[in-house]
Formats: C-alpha cells, sequence, structure tokens
C-alpha cells in the first residue's frame, strides 16, 4: 500500500516533469513571471490524475464537505476523479462545477453538474492559484446560491495571495505544494 507520503513525492516528481516550466509568462492574474505551472499534463497523466485525487481527497475527507467542484477549466479534470476516491472510500461526494459565464442556451446555469446547491458544505478544487481570484469566483457564485464553503485546496499555491486572500475571506485554503517547493530545488 503506497503511504501518502510515497504518494505526495511520486505526485512531486510528476509535476515537476510534466508541469512545471521555466520560462517567460503572463499569468491568468495579469502578473508576469519566470516560471509556470500548466497542471493539464498532470491532470491528464493516469497515474498523475489517481495520485491528486487521492490526496486531494485525503485533504476532504478532514472536513464535513457534502459536494466538490471549481470554476471551469482548472477545477474540471480533478472533480470526477476525486468524487470516484470519495465512493471507494464510502463517502459520496458529488461534483459540479461554476462556469466562468452563464451558458446563453439550454439551462443557463452557472453551477452545473448539481440541480442545488443551496445548504451545500462545498470543498472546492484547483489547479493553481496566484492570488486566488479564479476560485475566488467558483466562491461568490456558491455563496450567492446558499452554498457554505468549507475548503479551497488547491494542487500548486504560487505563494503570491491566494492563502491571504482566503484567510481574510474566513475560508479554509490549503494547496498539496507550494511553488517554492519546486523553485527552492
Amino acid at each position: 500500500m503506497t503511504t501518502t507520503t510515497d504518494a505526495q513525492a511520486r505526485l512531486y516528481e510528476i509535476v515537476r516533469t510534466k508541469s512545471f516550466v521555466k520560462g517567460h509568462v503572463v499569468l491568468a492574474s495579469g502578473k508576469e513571471s519566470d516560471h509556470y505551472f500548466d497542471m493539464k499534463p498532470t491532470m491528464f497523466d493516469p497515474e498523475g490524475a489517481e495520485l491528486l485525487a487521492e490526496l486531494i481527497y485525503a485533504r476532504i475527507a478532514e472536513t464535513d464537505a457534502d459536494i466538490v467542484g471549481g470554476l471551469e477549466m482548472g477545477a474540471v479534470p480533478l472533480i470526477t476523479p476525486v468524487s470516484i476516491v470519495g465512493r471507494r472510500e464510502g463517502r459520496a461526494l458529488p461534483g459540479f462545477f461554476v462556469r466562468k459565464t452563464v451558458k446563453d442556451h439550454g439551462t443557463k446555469k452557472l453551477i452545473d453538474g448539481l440541480s442545488d446547491v443551496s445548504g451545500k458544505r462545498v470543498a472546492i478544487v484547483e489547479d493553481v492559484t496566484t492570488t486566488g481570484g479564479s476560485a475566488m469566483k467558483a466562491v461568490e457564485a456558491l455563496k450567492a446560491a446558499g452554498a457554505d464553503i468549507v475548503l479551497v485546496i488547491s494542487i500548486l499555491d504560487r505563494e503570491e495571495g491566494a492563502s491571504k486572500l482566503y484567510a481574510d475571506a474566513g475560508i479554509p485554503f490549503a494547496s498539496l505544494f507550494k511553488a517554492s517547493d519546486f523553485l527552492d530545488r
């Protein structure tokens, strides 16, 4: 059986080799950086997806979350695998996602995947947080719909303001890794 420490170490290597890129980029926050974390290759790698789901679920299991979701696109590849691990562990954790904009056709939903989130305790997942603004859009939409946010968890925190944003909002925040884990090595 793989221990959490072994899983974390293996996931670190997958992120380092598949998702950590050095070079000039402009981030979603608008900030410029000399490094980038593109988590899609890790999230779509079978081993990476499995390890992410197990480690994220382990953190969510410490809360009383009823459902798991987040803002499209960063959260979408994480939601179903985390829900599957929850089911395997005997805990139903249905998933959903929050659209960046309301659909202009069909159901015209902002929150999709569940019919009602009112009164639900929510764990929000995210791939990378910089300032925390992207996942905060999901927080705001969910609160407006009557949900209670019990955790925001990111694969990687770039350590550029997200933890302060959530602390100031009274929302628990966690990440599997921090940018310094990769930059300081």
